[in-house]
């Protein structure tokens, strides 16, 4: 038996599963204390393994390690720079949740972490270099080259949600800035494409009718031919496509992997993203492959537990 722990730290709930070997045996959640900065995080983190091992008879000396995925910016020895939804400023993760429970402890990005798993058994298994992006109520993404992360020198890779896309636009990103793909691509960015069209154009659309108006109810519209919903979709592919290609003139990987909700668009929206990506691609990248996400809210998990297993 070889135990390891992954776990994915969200501002809401920390999710914890329990891996013996590459299988996970066991998953479970527990919520997010942030009150306190985010003080009481690792001990309840450190807790709920201590307790799993205890209630199942196992080992501590059977105990690979923990890995961790965290909302934030992570630099050299898993030192967290900044974990905002979780009140963390810059927090030695690896080495306080290691002298918690006394087991190894490696620490990632959240997004990074899923882009490990889904690379390991999801979407992209069998390659080794993808980009996957996660297009929810913002959008996230994570590198990972010759089979591991890529961070970034200030912990920063994979931050494709703020690549600047639209130098004319005038709301502001969640980020500060003005015209970041999130902007156009997210969940809440689809919504917004879809108010402004509305707005602007007078042809009858079921979307108008639409209470509330949601990215699902935009990607059904088009399904079902409508002339209007096409065009919004047709917009944020253009705009995640273009985006995807500057991606690739940098990294160049075999296959983007895209996860969240939006992605449960399906084929419409990829279909279209590649479209526009493969006329803004450079030519020996065009034939990059887009994959659809397989472990759901389940991939930061395994990308943690990967991280321990590959030492």
């Amino acid at each position: 038996m070889a135990i390891a722990f992954g776990v994915d730290v969200g501002g809401t709930t920390i999710k914890i599963g329990c891996f013996d070997g590459e299988t996970l045996r066991d998953k479970w959640e527990i919520p997010t204390v942030t009150d306190n900065d985010g003080a009481a995080v690792l001990p309840d983190i450190a807790a709920a393994v201590k307790g799993y091992l205890e209630a199942h008879g196992i080992a501590p000396s059977t105990v690979r390690g923990i890995g961790i995925g965290v909302p934030g910016a992570v630099l050299e020895g898993g030192i967290v720079n900044r974990c905002i939804n979780l009140g963390w400023g810059v927090v030695p993760v690896a080495d306080e949740l290691s002298a918690l429970t006394g087991f190894p402890v490696r620490v990632a990005n959240d997004a990074n972490a899923a882009a490990l798993g889904e690379l390991w058994q999801g979407g992209g298994r069998g390659l080794k270099n993808i980009v996957m992006i996660t297009l929810g109520t913002g959008i996230g993404g994570g590198v990972v080259i010759d089979g591991r992360i890529l961070p970034g020198a200030f912990g920063a890779a994979g931050e494709v949600g703020h690549f600047l896309v639209n130098p004319h636009e005038t709301e502001t990103c969640g980020c500060g800035k003005k015209g970041c793909l999130e902007q156009y691509g997210s969940a809440t960015g689809v919504v917004r494409l879809a108010g402004r069209y509305l707005a602007s154009h007078e042809e009858d659309t079921v979307l108008r009718s639409a209470d509330p108006l949601t990215a699902k109810a935009v990607f059904d519209a088009a399904k079902a031919g409508d002339k209007a919903a096409l065009a919004i979709v047709d917009q944020v592919g253009r705009y995640l496509g273009m985006g995807l290609s500057y991606i690739s003139c940098v990294v160049d990987p075999e296959a983007f992997v895209i996860g969240g909700g939006v992605s449960r668009a399906g084929t419409i929206l990829l279909d279209t993203v590649a479209a526009y990506y493969r006329k803004s691609a450079f030519h020996a990248s065009r034939e990059t492959r887009f994959l659809m996400a397989e472990l759901g809210n389940d991939a930061g998990m395994y990308g943690a537990v990967r991280m321990v297993l590959a030492e």
